[in-house]
């Protein structure tokens, strides 16, 4: 008895030993090459043409983000970017939660084509130039919305909510309406606090989503007042191709490059999002039901 107790717990270190060195191993080659991009950022043009660096730089210098913050419009677009995250992931989880909501409900007429329907435009889209042409024809070629809108819904993310409605006990809701709560108030006060987790999982990704689009506004915004971040950063890009292409050739002390310029604009539209992690981090807890009902 006493060996096989043993064997089981030399067998669990062995396999926690394991479990550590692979996360130790996969740690490093995460997080080797993020830091170098980091403190490539903050290197001379002159550092980063010699190269060679690896954990520290050789020149320290922050002409390549003063390079990009130069541009005074930039303000304009980060509030841009801001502002179509936040208020494209509120709107996107509210309306996909309230959709699943109505179809985790067996009783709902015409519940089974709704989700028919919705399969289909899982597999199936219009493709871009008939997307085009429904957004030209909304009216929102050139305005905020069309980075709203057009994101409100997305039926993935309607069927991860429609499952977890569905493991709410009945019990709860019938509760709730025996107290005299209508529809509105068990969504509100009952289903939306219980579905923090998935509903944090669903907003850090459509946020990443948002915070990262590109393709939007390159189709569909001309007006520069509307460009996000990533459109003002990718002509910023564009700009110190053109100055470097220029310069080859001469004899000036070269302070920013466009590598340099690439490498911190990386960092400065990777660091907001990277930030909002450790506050939705704490929703990703499971188990949050549990206790909830006493049968």
């Amino acid at each position: 008895m006493n060996r096989k107790v043993v064997k089981q717990d030399l067998d669990s270190r062995i396999f926690d030993a394991l479990n550590v060195s692979l996360l130790f191993i996969f740690t490093v080659i995460i997080v080797v090459p993020l830091w170098n991009v980091i403190i490539s950022s903050f290197s001379s043009g002159r550092a980063l043409a010699e190269g060679g660096f690896i954990f520290w730089s050789k020149e320290f210098s922050l002409e390549n983000y003063r390079a990009v913050f130069q541009d005074q419009s930039i303000w304009q677009s980060f509030f841009i970017s801001v502002s179509k995250t936040f208020i494209g992931v509120v709107t996107h989880v509210f309306f996909c939660a309230m959709v699943g909501y109505g179809l985790s409900k067996r009783y709902i007429r015409g519940r089974k084509l709704y989700v028919a329907l919705g399969v289909i435009t899982m597999f199936f889209s219009g493709g871009m130039i008939p997307t085009y042409l429904l957004i030209k024809s909304l009216g929102l070629l050139n305005s905020f919305w069309v980075y709203i809108i057009p994101a409100l819904f997305s039926y993935y993310d309607v069927v991860i909510l429609m499952n977890f409605f569905r493991n709410v006990p009945d019990s709860l809701e019938e509760s709730a309406k025996i107290d005299g709560a209508g529809d509105w108030r068990v969504f509100l006060k009952i289903f939306i606090p219980l579905s923090m987790p998935a509903m944090a999982t669903i907003a850090m990704f459509n946020g990443v989503g948002q915070w990262n689009d590109f393709m939007t506004t390159k189709l569909y915004i001309t007006d520069q007042a509307l460009y996000p971040l990533q459109m003002k950063l990718y002509e910023i890009i564009v700009q110190s191709q053109t100055q470097s292409m220029q310069n080859v050739g001469g004899s000036a002390v070269i302070e920013t490059t466009t590598k340099g310029v690439q490498l911190a604009t990386i960092v400065i539209t990777t660091l907001p999002i990277v930030a909002m992690y450790p506050v939705l981090q704490r929703y990703f807890i499971s188990g949050m039901m549990m206790g909830a009902v006493k049968e």
